[in-house]
Order: structure tokens, then sequence, then C-alpha cells
């Protein structure tokens, strides 16, 4: 089954020379112009990953990757014609997966795209623990199948961190540096003890599917079987 590429780009010609090429690559593709549509359009079309432009009208780029970002693990590459560091730094904390600077080649994309596909798992096919785990950021609650999981805070944020970069491997002070915000000192073991405990959770949610993983002497990363 091909990839499905959910492509939001207002400029009309771009749009349809990355379709294209997108096509032309064994892709299928849906194009949305406007910022106020991508919201309905990603949940209408379930696409495989997002190009979303920074520039969208009736709402931007930076703001729809948070809103996507809130509820699903969608792979978004951003596009931007706005170089600024600080632009490409704050697309990516808010969980965009890749960037590409405006002008740019349509082969470069389709090769960021297939990169990114292979490194989330998600070249055609949604994954069954993305599709069976719901995460809901503001009330700190995840789901399995509709039924609650009982994590602490702590765990719900590790869960959070890992699931949204499938494949990566985090190292323990990484995972300190992002589930602890108050600069806290805590030893790079307590992340053991932690994931244990989660993955003791999810093991009873999902029997024999593990989903977090350990990379000897290096962390945990979260990898679908």
């Amino acid at each position: 089954m091909s990839a499905h590429i959910l492509i939001a780009e207002d400029e009309s010609k771009l749009a349809a020379l990355l379709a294209d090429y997108l096509h032309a690559a064994g892709m299928t593709t849906a194009i949305v112009g406007d910022g106020a549509d991508v919201m309905t359009a990603v949940q209408d079309a379930r696409p495989d990953l997002l190009l979303l432009d920074l520039m969208l009208p009736h709402k931007d780029g930076m703001t729809l990757c948070r809103e996507i970002r809130e509820r699903s693990t969608l792979p978004i590459i951003m596009i931007t014609a706005r170089v600024e560091e600080i632009d490409r730094l704050l697309g990516l904390e808010l969980g965009a997966d890749d960037y590409i600077c405006k002008p740019f080649s349509p082969r470069e994309v389709v090769a960021r795209v297939k990169a990114i596909l292979r490194r989330t798992g998600s070249a055609g096919e949604a994954s069954v623990a993305d599709v069976l785990i719901e995460l809901d950021e503001h009330a700190m609650r995840a789901s399995v199948a509709g039924q609650r999981l009982d994590l602490t805070r702590v765990e719900f944020k590790l869960l959070q961190v890992l699931k949204r970069h499938p494949g990566r491997v985090y190292r323990r002070e990484e995972l300190l540096d992002l589930i602890y915000d108050d600069f806290r000192d805590v030893s790079d073991r307590t992340i053991d003890s932690h994931i244990k405990n989660l993955r003791r959770k999810l093991d009873e949610a999902l029997p024999d599917r593990p989903l977090i993983h350990s990379v000897y002497g290096v962390g945990y990363r979260y990898e679908v079987p």
C-alpha cells in the first residue's frame, strides 16, 4: 500500500509540482491551501505524512503543528520561506520532524519524505500502537483501545516523548531534560525505574507487543514490532 501525503500549501503551482513528484515516487497525495481546513483534512484523509507550509492563510503552520502534535504523532515536514534560525528551531521544538526552506528542489522534498517514512514506519500503514494508543496532553491522559492507562505524570511524559519519534534512541540524560522542566537534580537511573513501570503498564494493556526497547549502554527507543 502506497504512502498518502497531505500537502498544506497555498501556492497552488508549488503544491501541484510537489504532488507530481510524489506521485512519480509511488505515493498518493491530497492538497489543502487554507490553514483553517488543515485539521479537517488530517482527520478525513488520515495521511501518513504532512507537508506543512509555515505561512498559510487564516491559520499558520506553527499553530497547526502545535495542535496536531497535541493529539497525534503524524510525521510533519515544515516548509518555510523564513530562514531565521529561531523559526527553524521553534518549528522543531513544536514537534515537527523536519523542515525545508524555499526555494528547494522537489526531489529533495521527496527524499526527505521517504527518509521520515522509513524512520517512523509510516510508509503506507498506520502502526497498530499508534491507532490504539491515544494521548491527551491537556488532561495528561493516555488510553489504549479506549481503556485508560493509569500513568503518573512522568510516565505520561516519557511515553509522549518516545512515541513522538519512533525508532529514535534517547539517552537517559536527554529524557531527564525533556520530562523534568524544573532542573531538579535527578539521577539518570531514575529514568530506568520510570521506564520499567511504564513498560509493565503497556505490557498489561498490549500483551506480546513490546513498544519500549532498551539500547544497551545508550538509552531507550519506542518502536512497534
